[in-house]
């Protein structure tokens, strides 16, 4: 490759990892004009780092407000080198504002194929994921406020009075409605009176 070429590809390789506070993937380094050689040298060089199998970053480039979920939620990776994982749950409370706490482990959730070794300060929760439960927030995936209240009203170990106030703040914020609240409520009553309600499906 060129050296002009060469300058092109990591402009445009820079401008994307930008976008994913700082990282990139072998695969897009590739698409980008980045090669395994190209990789190699700067990676010696000290002009990237090596942050997980097949995940880079460049250190000149800021981090993003949440680096270590991004970072998480990037290593989730699949074969099509797509993120697998979506924050969720108590994390997920957490970045929706919605919590009175902030989490010691990191919840996400993943698909029941999903094989990756679990990442430390992780839990996972598999099951499924529709596309219209989820939203991009700070670059990655994370459920929406009436998703990660249904998960939360399911889990009988989440103290009711915090689900309480986390569905009134979401009700009083505009995030969901009196009816969504109220089945929210049924269905946390039907776990806690031991009665555990089927998840949706898609």
């Amino acid at each position: 490759m060129a050296y002009r070429d060469q300058k092109s590809a990591l402009r445009t390789l820079a401008a994307l990892a930008n976008t994913q506070g700082g990282y990139f993937t072998a695969r897009q380094a590739a698409e980008t004009g980045y090669g395994s050689a190209h990789l190699k040298y700067h990676l010696e060089a000290g002009n990237f780092d090596r942050v997980g199998r097949g995940l880079y970053r460049i250190p000149t480039l800021p981090h993003a407000e949440h680096d270590d979920l991004l970072r998480l939620w990037l290593s989730s990776r699949g074969h099509d080198d797509r993120p697998q994982a979506v924050i969720s749950h108590h994390t997920a409370l957490a970045l929706h504002e919605l919590a009175e706490f902030i989490p010691t482990t990191i919840h996400m959730t993943v698909p029941t194929s999903y094989r990756k070794v679990v990442p430390k300060g992780c839990m996972l929760h598999r099951g499924l994921m529709p596309a219209r439960d989820a939203q991009e927030l700070s670059s990655f995936r994370v459920t929406k406020p009436l998703r990660t209240l249904e998960d939360l009203s399911t889990d009988a170990s989440f103290p009711t009075e915090q689900f309480e106030r986390a569905v009134v703040k979401a009700v009083r914020g505009g995030l969901i409605g009196r009816t969504e609240a109220g089945a929210l409520r049924a269905a946390r009553r039907k776990v806690m009176s031991g009665a555990h309600p089927k998840r949706r499906t898609a």
